[in-house]
């Protein structure tokens, strides 16, 4: 190992640790790791080093990653907490493999949901939205975003997350505001930014549009309504099939199947509407299902249930809408932005006895025309029908299908989508992949691999995307409209449909689009859209008779250019330490993220950075982490109470218990449970809360919990906090949360500790080199097995396959290294320089593996780990500086690894384990030293291991088989050899040993019964590897050994 010194550092932090007030031992540390007084330190040292700062003139290859912004509504949950430990391992990785890293932070302005939040709390003063300005609105959201992203921020910074915070982002900062404002309007002027006047999925709740990809689907218990419609000649009615009685206010057709055997008797009859009174038509549609009485599909559920009817309502049904375009039926918008009944959004033909359903609401309307229905005697029947009902993902409550006009991004367009589909790899990509040889063509890849036919499904069936919001929080859409008058009114000869199209005029020689479009109304309206360096130009605009749209963006929106406005695109010249920034971190080499975003986010941003820099991909790789759940497989919620903070985990266990911990978790399985615990405030302790059922039919920590220690004391719950059921006091605190699954992390930390004082202690004067080749079996063993883990390390995380790179550490640290090398080293290192050398080069390589996992305990060791910087290992390459987050990765040639050395080591733990089976088996006293009468197997292996054998297994001498041995003498097995074990007992117990002889012989006849079996089948020995049938013919031949050794043993005992 080669350091450079800087004396101060290092002196710096031993100051901090002896002026800690903690007694320091021979190693130079404290006797125990008590995470809370080491981590905020070693965080401020990181820091004011500037260890996480990237460096664009660096001549070091870039590795960058772009945090996914958490929204700014609330701190950070335990899903954010994995996917940046996730990050964070890469990162320090690769900067410890010598990478430029930059690992760039930020938060997202989060649109509707911060905007909900907002006002929830402004509801409980008293107060609503419109009780402010726009402005003075704005400003309180502000004044929330301002709050929770520095929790956010300090959450990382306590996580031990290395970002470099001097570039943290925010959507709506000036740089990224500048890169929207571009990204509009670039994509305006090429038309694949339109406005349209569609049925969008409306949110009646938060009163905005949403993407289709923002609503979630959940199962309804509902009912399926029977209404009779008459037919204007007046002979005879038809049954229509609906959930949605409400909106029949609406129809403006029926519709059945053309195959249905009624069709012909029906065609060119109208129906009268009930209610309304309006004549409506009975069209034909092969969408209509059948029901099974004429001939419908048996295996659609539907057809069970429909009447072969169809109400068609093209303002409130998708579907219906795409019949009423088929069919030029009327739009028909009876509800109101509120989910209400509305006649002041498009219903003109309100007949009297419909003005009494005008002003209630969806719920009630449904109710009171069912009612209506029924006192009429046209409800002719009604039964339960569970089916899937979309809900939006923000608010909760079911959506609605709305009219309305709204701005749409074109990504069905082969500009966007199309370039998407490209951008996969093609050996992930189903069917004839369309990847080319341009820019950026085949360059993604998803891990697992599973997820590419998301991301490719996705863009096959996907629509165009609404991407305006009918909000105050978020950035407003650039763009001014009016009534067409001069130019484009001239021009407007040319409009076909609803089609926008380009338009010559002062404005658009100005630098700006200008582009208009024919309404439904029959009105052509024109649109300019200023760039940002055309600001000025909105007065005159606004001059001109022109008014800016009130509505912002979807939040998704300037998401989709993360990884080009944090980068200062469209112009980084413009801001301070940006130059050069773009060419050289986009593309990034991995995003992590999660796969509910696969098609809100992962796809949006490659469709825009394809679009906007010549088909660049935003990332080579795409790594879709886990889902964390509680331990009834709950996704966790705050409303639920049944998440975990990491601050709370951070305060029970450590951040690096944490870290390693869900590290362990993260499993291609995915989905990782995590059993919630709760800390009782009396005590400190954890213990299993008391759960119900909620009125969700969720499990959830009962509102009110016992304490285990002391009864008659209570506590709320966070699920009785977050509900309002109870209210914390000081009388009845708030508990926090936590989980036991955790312990494991904070005994690998404990044991890292634990190991390197020991190490430590054990390395008082190392020698300065060491050539493997040179050294005894152990040695070489345990260096090949650093080299082996170091090997593994690197290759699960290029694969990100982050709980092998966790076990890695673990089998390396925990078997290897404290459960062999450490317990076979005390009684020779102390006197062997060169042993001392290999020790703590070992333990130097193990402290750096786990940096990445667990950086705060790592670096804690490090100042006293690095004293022994000047010794060195041939093979094995680390360089140190005095801080671990900037010292090398360890490198070790190939030549390090020994695969003799590990084979006849194997060897030896295999004889080891074997004498302490049978001291156990006799429960004899681990300190008691006894004989080892050995074949000649077992003697040449004690032979090569020089010593480990008796330091390990308690063994005082080891003699021939031909030795004399005493009456109380036990028999064991080595490789199909019999060994005794000599002053095991001072008498033997003859009941015993028979009880032992007589288990341990049906043992080895089953052995040996199993593997003639499979020899025995010819389809095993003609099908499995040849290597493997003879492993099996070795493994029979030591089975029949041991087998008659055993019965030898039963035979003699007397």
């Amino acid at each position: 190992m080669s350091q450079t010194h800087k004396p101060e550092q290092t002196q710096e932090a031993h100051a901090v640790i002896a002026n800690s007030g903690v007694e320091l031992d021979a190693s130079g540390l404290p006797k125990s790791y008590r995470p809370s007084d080491h981590e905020s330190v070693i965080a401020a040292r990181w820091r004011n080093a500037g260890c996480f700062k990237a460096n664009p003139q660096s001549k070091s290859q870039p590795f960058t990653m772009f945090i996914p912004p958490p929204n700014v509504t609330a701190a950070l949950h335990l899903g954010h907490a994995l996917n940046n430990t996730l990050q964070d391992t890469l990162a320090r990785h690769a900067r410890m493999r010598g990478f430029d890293v930059l690992w760039m932070p930020g938060t997202d302005h989060a649109g509707i949901a911060t905007q909900t939040v907002v006002e929830r709390r402004l509801a409980l003063q008293g107060k609503k939205r419109v009780d402010f300005s726009r402005d003075e609105f704005v400003a309180q959201v502000q004044a929330w975003k301002d709050e929770y992203e520095r929790v956010i921020l300090e959450q990382l910074v306590a996580m031990g997350c290395s970002c470099d915070f001097d570039r943290t982002r925010f959507t709506m900062d000036p740089v990224c505001a500048a890169a929207v404002r571009e990204g509009f309007f670039r994509l305006f002027k090429d038309g694949l930014i339109e406005r349209g006047r569609r049925l969008v999925n409306w949110d009646p709740k938060t009163k905005t549009a949403i993407a289709d990809d923002e609503v979630v689907m959940r199962d309804v218990d509902g009912k399926m309504w029977y209404l009779k419609y008459p037919l204007s000649d007046g002979s005879g009615t038809i049954t229509v099939a609906t959930t949605r009685p409400e909106t029949m206010l609406g129809d403006t057709a029926v519709a059945m199947n053309p195959k249905d055997p009624r069709a012909a008797s029906l065609r060119g009859k109208k129906i009268m509407l009930p209610i309304v009174g309006r004549e409506i038509p009975i069209v034909q549609d092969d969408y209509v299902v059948m029901p099974l009485s004429m001939g419908g599909d048996a295996s659609d559920a539907k057809a069970e249930v429909a009447t072969g009817f169809l109400k068609v309502t093209p303002a409130h049904d998708p579907n219906d809408f795409d019949i009423g375009r088929r069919h030029n039926l009327a739009v028909i918008n009876v509800l109101g932005p509120d989910g209400a009944i509305s006649d002041r959004h498009g219903w003109q033909d309100v007949s009297a006895d419909a003005k009494a359903f005008v002003g209630l609401s969806r719920e009630d309307a449904r109710k009171a025309i069912v009612n209506w229905f029924k006192v009429n005697g046209l409800l002719e029947n009604e039964r339960p029908w569970k089916h899937a009902v979309g809900h939006s993902d923000r608010s909760g409550v079911a959506i609605e299908p709305w009219l309305s006009d709204q701005w749409f991004v074109r990504v069905t367009d082969k500009r966007l989508r199309g370039a998407a589909l490209k951008a996969m790899e093609p050996d992930q990509f189903e069917g004839v992949s369309p990847a080319g040889k341009a820019v950026g063509d085949g360059e993604i890849r998803f891990f697992p691999p599973r997820y590419a036919k998301t991301f490719q499904s996705w863009h096959e069936s996907l629509r165009d995307w609404c991407i305006s919001r009918q909000l105050w929080w978020g950035h407003r859409i650039p763009v001014w409209t009016r009534d067409a008058k001069d130019e484009a009114l001239a021009q407007s000869t040319s409009l076909r449909g609803s089609e926008m199209i380009a338009v010559d005029s002062k404005w658009s020689k100005m630098g700006a689009a200008h582009r208009m479009r024919k309404r439904d109304d029959g009105g052509v309206e024109e649109s300019v859209c200023l760039p940002l360096e055309l600001d000025h130009v909105a007065a005159q605009l606004v001059a001109a008779g022109f008014a800016q749209d009130q509505d912002v963006l979807d939040t998704w929106f300037s998401s989709a250019l993360w990884p080009l406005s944090t980068l200062g695109w469209p112009h980084p010249e413009k801001f301070p330490d940006m130059k050069g920034m773009l060419e050289r971190y986009n593309p990034s080499n991995v995003l992590s993220t999660a796969r509910e975003i696969i098609t809100l986010w992962v796809s949006r941003m490659t469709m825009f950075n394809r679009y906007f820099l010549g088909g660049k991909v935003p990332f080579k790789h795409v790594y879709i982490h886990p889902v964390i759940q509680d331990g009834f497989g709950q996704r966790m919620s705050k409303s639920l109470g049944n998440g975990l903070d990491p601050r709370d985990v951070i305060h029970s266990h450590g951040a690096d218990a944490l870290r390693f911990t869900l590290l362990d978790l993260t499993t291609d399985t995915q989905d990782v449970r995590v059993q919630i615990d709760m800390i009782d405030p009396e005590s400190g302790e954890p213990f299993e809360p008391e759960f119900m059922r909620a009125p969700s039919g969720h499990m959830v920590a009962a509102p009110i919990q016992k304490s285990p220690k002391s009864p008659a004391k209570t506590m709320v719950s966070t699920y009785g906090a977050a509900s309002g059921l109870a209210t914390p006091s000081a009388a009845q605190p708030l508990a926090r949360n936590t989980s036991s699954r955790f312990d494991m992390g904070r005994n690998v930390a404990t044991k890292l500790w634990n190991a390197s004082r020991f190490a430590l202690m054990n390395t008082p004067q190392p020698a300065p080199e060491v050539d493997p080749a040179t050294r005894p079996l152990l040695d070489r063993w345990m260096l090949s097995r650093v080299a082996g883990a170091l090997a593994r390390a690197d290759r699960a995380l290029a694969e990100y396959r982050f709980s092998d790179f966790a076990a890695a550490g673990y089998d390396l640290l925990w078997r290897d290294f404290c459960d062999w090398f450490l317990e076979a080293a005390k009684p020779t290192a102390k006197n062997d320089p060169a042993q001392q050398c290999v020790m703590a080069c070992s333990l130097s390589a193990i402290i750096r593996l786990f940096h990445p996992g667990m950086p705060h305990v790592t670096e804690a060791l490090w100042s006293a780990v690095n004293k022994h910087a000047a010794c060195a290992v041939r093979g094995l390459e680390m360089k140190s500086t005095d801080m671990l987050a900037t010292s090398s990765w360890p490198v070790a040639h190939a030549s390090l690894i020994d695969i003799k050395a590990e084979a006849d080591f194997a060897r030896a733990q295999t004889l080891v384990e074997a004498i302490r089976n049978a001291r156990g088996e006799r429960q004899v006293n681990p300190k008691k030293r006894i004989k080892l009468l050995a074949g000649a197997k077992a003697l040449h292996v004690v032979e090569l291991a020089g010593g480990v054998v008796e330091t390990l297994a308690g063994v005082d001498g080891v003699l021939p088989l031909s030795h004399a041995r005493s009456s109380t003498a036990a028999s064991m097995t080595f490789e199909g050899e019999e060994c005794w074990l000599d002053g095991l007992v001072d008498a033997l117990d003859i009941g015993a040993e028979r009880a032992r002889l007589t288990k341990l012989l049906s043992e080895r006849q089953r052995a040996v019964s199993g593997y003639k079996g499979k020899l025995s089948n010819a389809g095993y020995v003609a099908k499995a590897p040849q290597q493997v049938v003879q492993d099996t013919q070795k493994m029979l031949l030591d089975a029949e050994a041991e087998l008659a050794v055993v019965e030898r043993s039963l035979r003699e005992l007397v």
